[in-house]
């Protein structure tokens, strides 16, 4: 039997729960399917073991699964089995039904006992709804249904491993070889890499969050991206379910590939916008460029709406203003947008010059401050309102603070240093940190950087540290 790749570890697991981060493994089950290069029948090795979930099986668990709390009594932690687990899916396609539960529970498993795990996944749920599009369910008691499958075992991680590669294999007695592998390879998104790469190039690359950079035959780079799993995204480009015609172009001229890791998205993010501010790619468009951005400054009294460059502002300048905007034509694309949710005037906004009504007016979508209907006044406290959610807020520290970013697998601490809407840079251990905190470089006001800023201080979901006086020990800023 000849199988879409050479080695197959269906895996299934039982925990506590359904929240990777909170629950726990309490058995886990591999059955390894390595094929045969001749056509014979491929080779099987079965394993399973219950797992010490350290806390409590709720009584509901215990009763769909059969696991009880005295059946886990003796059993290993997650950490002594954690090898076993590496060994058996080491070089496999992890296969599992629902595969993002089971290997989310794998992932963190291994995060708490301060290792990584990553494998190429294929979902049994995606590939049953792929080849049998018109079945009303795939559940996996659909699955065994539907394909006469011995289901012996059920929720217990062996049986349903077991009905895993059961199911697989009915796949190859009842549908053409191609048909399978061609849904597997989508649901996979196996990379077809271009030609000019080595074929180990995305064993180099981490699932880590981080950018990455494709080079041609020069030192200047095609492209740079970033994402929080870097190989998953590389392999993207090279997908052909999601080819674009900017990667068939990369495809056709990329020789190699850097990365730089760093400890999320946030990190990545601040990367990338500097690298092809600085670099110029020659595939990316969107934030090549920050000369044409603006802020828009509305005047003390009713009158329409001002665009000033925003990198002729200084930052401390910024409170009380709106933006920032990629270009003057995006700011006026907003204008417009609130226009006519909130029933504004284009002349009173400056997108129109005219004598008598304006435009919305004339279709009734104006409250007539341009035929003497609506006061100036009103009008434009109607603007400043509907304009507020783009109000740019004052700095709400007395100085410059960090946001502190940290990824549990690969133990990377970052400090993000902020000061009035500006990256001041980024230190990832206590000398950098020193280092940057004695110099500390001048704001550059960046729009791209601003709107980051803003979402993620207004998310609240990072731990903003407050960053010493300069020339004070500033070791446990970053130790915090």
């Amino acid at each position: 039997m000849r199988l879409f790749a050479p080695v197959l570890a269906f895996v299934d697991l039982e925990t506590t729960g359904m929240d990777a981060a909170a629950d726990a493994i309490t058995e886990v089950a591999v059955v390894r399917v390595t094929a045969d290069p001749s056509g014979g029948a491929p080779a099987v090795d079965e394993w399973s073991t219950l797992v010490h979930p350290g806390r409590p099986i709720p009584p509901e668990i215990q009763g769909l699964t059969g696991i009880t709390d005295a059946m886990v009594r003796d059993a290993p932690p997650f950490a002594a089995v954690a090898d076993e687990i590496a060994r058996r899916t080491a070089d496999a396609v992890f296969v599992a039904h629902n595969a993002r539960f089971d290997y989310g529970f794998l992932k963190h498993g291994f995060a708490r006992a301060g290792r990584s795990f990553s494998a190429r996944v294929l979902c049994t749920v995606r590939l049953s709804r792929r080849l049998f599009p018109d079945a009303a369910s795939h559940s996996l008691d659909a699955v065994i249904a539907r394909h006469g499958l011995a289901g012996g075992g059920r929720h217990r991680a062996l049986g349903d491993a077991r009905a895993l590669w059961s199911f697989v294999a009915a796949l190859y007695r009842e549908l053409p070889v191609e048909a399978i592998d061609d849904a597997a390879r989508r649901v996979l998104k196996m990379p077809s890499l271009p030609a000019h790469l080595p074929r180990d190039a995305l064993d180099a690359l981490p699932e880590l969050p981080g950018v990455y950079r494709f080079y041609g035959l020069n030192a200047h780079p095609l492209y740079v991206g970033k994402s929080k799993n870097l190989r998953e995204r590389v392999a993207a480009h090279f997908s052909a379910d999601y080819r674009s015609a900017t990667d068939l172009r990369l495809s056709a001229e990329i020789r190699r590939i850097e990365f730089e890791a760093t400890a999320g998205e946030i990190g990545a993010l601040l990367r990338e916008s500097t690298l092809i501010k600085t670099l110029l790619p020659a595939h990316n468009h969107a934030l090549r460029r920050k000369a044409d951005a603006v802020v828009v400054e509305l005047p003390a009294e009713p009158g329409p709406p001002r665009y000033l460059a925003a990198a002729g502002i200084e930052p401390r300048e910024l409170p009380g203003r709106y933006g920032p905007f990629s270009s003057r034509r995006a700011a006026r694309e907003t204008l417009r947008h609130l226009a006519a949710e909130h029933a504004l005037c284009w002349i009173a906004l400056g997108l129109e010059k005219r004598s008598g009504p304006c435009f919305a007016r004339q279709v009734r979508r104006c409250d007539g401050a341009c035929v003497g209907a609506e006061a100036p006044a009103a009008h434009h406290a109607r603007l400043v309102a509907a304009l507020a959610p783009q109000r740019i807020p004052a700095w709400p520290y007395a100085g410059a603070v960090a946001i502190r970013e940290h990824d549990a697998l690969s133990g990377r601490t970052d400090l993000h240093v902020i000061r009035d809407w500006c990256w001041l840079g980024t230190a990832s251990d206590d000398a950098a940190l020193a280092q940057l905190l004695e110099a500390l470089p001048r704001p550059e006001f960046d729009p791209d950087v601003a709107r980051l800023l803003l979402r993620t201080l207004a998310r609240g979901r990072h731990a903003v540290v407050p960053l010493p006086v300069p020339g004070r020990d500033d070791a446990e800023a970053f130790a915090a």
